[in-house]
């Protein structure tokens, strides 16, 4: 379908889906045609999903099934697949261990390819329902060694050793909507939309690309019983975040690794891809973190600034070993990022400041007033493993060295 509408100026034109628009720019002596193009959707999600619906309305006799979902060698991208329980398990205890072939999910070789799939933590699953469940597994090799990408088991014995500072962490996840052509998802299929300023927490047609897709993905969160705790659009068009915590220890990691399952699944059925590139656009554009705010008990309690300060002081200390796991390059995706400019601090520079968004390490000024609560480390990437994130987190903050090697 095309649509030529005359206007006087020139200005940006936003279409629906399947439309395709033709601007007409008059002038005093020529009239020139401009074409803006959506982003292409994926071909599956033009299915008839009434006719989904009317399978998924089906009653499964007592059964239940079960979606086992892990880390794929890359250490960013997720796999799942369903089995048939006789009913539905109760806690993480009932759902039994299982294997699945590792040579083509990048960890394992054809000759030797079985990896164990341990269950760890159980959700509802909002997409078929109760009695349904979704379950994160940590993934162990043949010989029951821990898999490359599997950081979950190391962070946990971490977790364990500061158990009593009641450590909490809640972790700003940014993403960018893609179309299937990898282009924005709504952008000018030839150009750019306005630059950066009404985009963030925006309202509009004009302002807020997507946001069918994160209306899905926090009530998909809730219903899961995923710790999602806020939602907001980003400086970037078609940039948006969501918050999961505050959540202790291990939790952390957990409920953020299946929050991003859930995004991604709903990105499917509308047609898109949600990206977690650092920096999806180059030029004067926004990139993509995940600011990870952290809170001990004591910086929790009266007078808990001291313990701020604190953790701060060490966290300087060893920048660069956060920097080489706040990525799952060793820092090389954060470099496009961390660049001083865009509400960042520079990649070679730690600091720490209130209320400042340039800072590595950002004091909320309530904090800064209250002299307690938490910060802000504002340098973990957008597709950071929030395990090795946490874990670097509360060993610089909380053991020492001696505890570290144990």
């Amino acid at each position: 379908m095309v649509i030529c509408t005359p206007v006087k100026y020139h200005k940006q034109v936003w279409a629906p889906h399947k439309l395709r628009v033709v601007l007409l720019v008059l002038t005093d002596t020529e009239v020139t045609c401009n074409t803006v193009n959506m982003a292409s959707l994926s071909l599956s999600s033009g299915l008839n999903k009434s006719v989904r619906q009317q399978y998924l309305n089906l009653p499964q006799g007592g059964k239940c099934q079960v979606t086992y979902i892990w880390i794929d060698g890359t250490g960013e991208d997720l796999r799942g697949k369903t089995r048939t329980l006789d009913s539905e398990p109760e806690s993480i205890e009932d759902i039994p261990e299982w294997n699945f072939d590792g040579s083509s999910t990048y960890q394992a070789d054809g000759a030797n390819s079985d990896m164990y799939l341990i269950p760890v933590r159980m959700f509802r699953d909002p997409f078929t329902l109760d009695p349904n469940k979704l379950v994160l597994c940590e993934v162990l090799k043949h010989d029951r060694s821990t898999a490359e990408s599997n950081h979950r088991a190391s962070c946990n014995k971490v977790m364990e050793k500061v158990k009593e500072h009641c450590i909490w962490f809640g972790m700003e996840q940014e993403y960018t909507l893609y179309g299937t052509d990898g282009h924005p998802f709504s952008w000018p299929a030839r150009g750019f939309p306005g630059p950066q300023g009404p985009y963030y927490c925006g309202v509009g047609a004009n302002n807020a690309y997507g946001r069918d897709i994160v209306l899905c993905h926090y009530k998909a969160c809730l219903y899961a019983g995923v710790k999602i705790c806020g939602t907001n659009a980003e400086v970037m068009p078609s940039q948006w975040e969501f918050q999961v915590g505050p959540c202790e220890g291990i939790e952390m990691g957990d409920h953020l690794w299946v929050a991003r399952y859930l995004l991604h699944r709903v990105c499917e059925d509308f047609g898109i891809v949600a990206s977690l590139d650092p920096k999806p656009m180059t030029g004067n554009w926004n990139g993509a973190g995940c600011h990870t705010n952290v809170s001990t008990k004591q910086m929790r309690e009266e007078g808990g600034m001291q313990y701020i300060e604190q953790a701060i002081e060490r966290l300087g200390r060893r920048h660069s070993e956060h920097i080489r796991v706040y990525d799952p390059r060793g820092g090389q995706d954060n470099m496009r990022r961390l660049t001083g400019l865009h509400e960042t601090s520079s990649i070679n520079d730690f600091s720490s400041a209130v209320a400042n968004r340039g800072a590595s390490i950002r004091i909320p000024r309530q904090v800064g007033q209250d002299q307690r609560g938490y910060f802000e480390d504002r340098r973990p990437a957008a597709n950071c493993d929030p395990y090795a994130v946490t874990k670097a987190i509360a060993r610089t903050c909380l053991l020492d060295s001696e505890e570290e090697e144990e």
